[in-house]
Order: structure tokens, then C-alpha cells, then sequence
């Protein structure tokens, strides 16, 4: 299908996965997650905790905690262990659609259950801003949504899939972003519902 333009130049690509393809990554998060088990992560100051569980993949890995914030470390910070490395398939899909020259460090996986929201918020702990942000969409559909460089800016919202990609780069590389619903029961792709958010990023310029 052909990509469709959100505001700030940010990319829509709608069933850019196939159902072998989607399978192949859900089998690799599975591998990652034995390896780096999904935690959950509370918010800096308050010590909320957040409605996703999450875990990483890569050289570096973003993380949250009451004590010292949002930053990006190498090892988990329940297990210590160093983050499993980035799959290859990941890689790939960021030499074709971030369509930029220097490798991804990051892998954020986000485990949406049915309930689960993520309020709007900026991928702004990085020192390469010039990098694309690159969003792969697995399991059950999700209301997406955008805003501006500005938390007060206006929004608009679109229905993402399982197996579409979202490309924050340019323009929209801070664009305010959140998730505010999953639509419970929209694919069969995990055994036991829910959603799955890969998130590649480059950290370092």
C-alpha cells in the first residue's frame, strides 16, 4: 500500500508486514523477552507505575525509574544483564524505511495489554535527533496520536494495524505522540491478545 503523509511529514505505512512477516517478529520478541524479561517501568518523581510492560533489544536500552528518570543504559535493570542484540530483521527494516545510514542502537518493546494507554509524550532522550524514529505494530489495533512540537498543539488520530509502520523523521522527528486505546479482539496474531510496539531509535550522534 502506498505510504500515507500524517501531519509534520511524519509516514504512515499501512500492512507494510505480511502475516509471515509479523509471526517472524513475534517469534523474535518471544526469544528477546526469555532473554530480557518484560518489566514494569514507573515514572520519574512519582514512582507511578506505567501501564505497558516493556523490555529492549540492542546496544542500548531506554528505560524509567522514581530515582533517576528517563535515560538510555546497557543492561537491564531488573536482571543487570547486558540487552540481547539487535535481530537482523529489525536492522533491515530500518535500512528500508527509516532510509538511514547509521545503524538503529535501540529497540524499545512495549507490551500494550488490552487496557493499556501511553499518554502523549516527545522521543526526545536522544543526542541524534537528525535519526528517525521507526514504530512496528503487532497484535491488536491501536488509536494513534499525533500532535505538534508543542504539548498544547492540536491533535488528530489514525487506526494503526498489526504489521503497519510509523517513521517519525524530519519535521515530525518531536512530534507530541501517544496511544490512547487498544481495540481488543482486532487480530489473532498474539495467543493471548493484547499489542506489541517495537520502537528503533538511534541514540548517539
Amino acid at each position: 500500500m502506498p505510504v500515507i503523509r500524517l501531519p509534520l511529514g511524519i509516514e504512515h505505512h499501512p500492512e507494510a508486514l505480511d502475516r509471515a512477516a509479523q509471526q517472524g517478529l513475534v517469534e523474535i520478541v518471544r526469544e528477546i523477552v526469555g532473554e530480557a524479561p518484560l518489566y514494569t517501568p514507573v515514572m520519574p518523581k512519582t514512582g507511578k507505575p506505567m501501564s505497558v510492560r516493556m523490555t529492549n533489544c540492542g546496544l542500548l536500552g531506554w528505560v524509567t525509574d522514581k530515582e533517576r528518570g528517563y535515560r538510555y543504559q546497557e543492561t537491564h535493570p531488573v536482571t543487570g544483564n547486558p540487552w540481547p542484540a539487535m535481530p537482523a530483521q529489525l536492522l533491515e527494516l530500518w535500512s528500508t524505511y527509516a532510509q538511514c545510514a547509521k545503524p538503529p542502537e535501540a529497540c524499545l518493546i512495549n507490551f500494550y495489554a488490552d487496557d493499556a494507554k501511553m499518554g502523549l509524550h516527545q522521543d526526545r532522550d536522544e543526542e541524534d535527533l537528525e535519526a528517525p524514529v521507526l514504530s512496528i505494530s503487532l497484535g491488536n489495533s491501536c488509536l494513534f496520536r499525533i500532535g505538534g512540537l508543542q504539548r498544547s498543539d492540536k491533535t488528530s488520530s489514525v487506526r494503526l494495524q498489526s504489521g503497519d509502520i510509523i517513521v517519525l523523521g524530519g519535521e515530525g522527528r518531536l512530534a507530541f505522540h501517544g496511544v490512547d486505546r487498544i481495540y481488543p479482539g482486532t487480530s489473532t496474531l498474539l495467543r493471548n491478545g493484547g499489542r506489541i510496539n517495537l520502537t528503533l531509535r538511534r541514540v548517539n550522534r
